[in-house]
């Protein structure tokens, strides 16, 4: 086969159209490469020949963030991820961005994925996986399926990684004082601190500090490269983060029940070829480093599904 007839590296793009709303969903990896509301651009998109620069709109499975030297026991057993954030020694975001995914359905508002976990050693647990993406009026739906196949239980944290387009564009560190001029709320109640390895050392309560975002504030107070937990939730189990661009465009990320924490990260200090123009919101069944604390791990037993739904929904103000 000749490169003239090859797709784009990020494989087949899958194009959705609902209302006011449009979106492209990627082969490779399942991954959200736009989103668009009343034609203004709600992620960070990339050219779809090319690698998304900071894990944009990527599915990460079977873990989020970061996995401390690549290793980990469960249920008796020590495993060996690969490391692939050499410099901290980590491996990082899991494996399902890497693969090229199966078309299970298609139509002018919908698709669906499928990826069945190939042999890797370092997580050997049989999972199919779906990724069910719907447009409807009030935005962009995710549902994350996990059906353990296997005859042993598997470890299982999900996370999604979009980057919310700060409206302005821009680029390099450029981008840290247009990020400054966009409100985020973060309905947690406790800040996850780090070290240098950016691996959890432990919690805070945010009260009177930069980490305050429960009323929302400006992010005037870079760098962010952080999680969230003790999530307020509503009455009917949701939990919901926002971020309010200047020109009024408002985008709310909003997580069912199995929603434990959010990241966020402004990019701040970023290579600028890497740096998106906007902020990441990410999220998260459970937070960095959750094969080894056992914190909000899910563990799926043999026969059994663990899911996540997700709704972005934008609006003008």
């Amino acid at each position: 086969m000749t490169s003239a007839n090859l797709p784009p590296r990020s494989g087949r793009q899958f194009s959705l159209k609902h209302g006011d709303y449009t979106a492209v969903v990627t082969e490779l990896g399942a991954s959200l490469r736009e989103l668009t509301y009343r034609s203004k651009e709600v992620v960070c998109s990339w050219p779809a020949d090319e690698t998304a620069p900071c894990s944009n709109g990527r599915v990460l499975i079977p873990f989020p963030n970061r996995i401390a030297d690549g290793a980990y026991t469960f249920d008796g057993t020590t495993y060996q991820l690969s490391i692939d954030e050499i410099e901290r020694r980590n491996a990082i975001h899991g494996y399902g961005y890497r693969s090229y995914w199966e078309l299970e359905t298609l139509e002018d508002d919908r698709v669906t994925l499928a990826w069945r976990v190939p042999q890797i050693s370092g997580y050997p647990f049989y999972l199919l996986v779906t990724a069910d993406y719907r447009l409807a009026d009030d935005g962009l739906h995710l549902r994350i399926t996990a059906v353990n196949h296997g005859k042993q239980r598997a470890p299982w944290a999900f996370g999604l990684h979009p980057w919310f387009a700060n409206g302005f564009g821009g680029y390099g560190d450029e981008i840290d004082g247009f990020n400054a001029q966009c409100r985020v709320t973060i309905p947690g109640d406790t800040h996850v601190t780090v070290d240098e390895r950016l691996l959890p050392t432990g919690t805070e309560p945010v009260d009177g500090t930069k980490y305050d975002l429960r009323e929302g504030q400006l992010l005037n107070q870079q760098p962010y490269d952080d999680a969230w937990t003790d999530l307020h939730h509503d009455a009917d189990g949701t939990t919901t983060a926002e971020f309010e661009r200047p020109d009024g465009l408002a985008v709310q990320v909003i997580g069912d029940e199995s929603i434990t924490s959010f990241q966020v990260c402004t990019g701040t200090g970023f290579p600028a070829f890497k740096h998106p123009s906007g902020v990441a919101i990410e999220p998260q069944t459970a937070y960095a480093n959750t094969f080894n604390t056992g914190k909000d791990l899910i563990t799926i037993e043999p026969g059994d599904t663990a899911s996540t739904s997700l709704l972005i929904h934008a609006e003008q103000r």
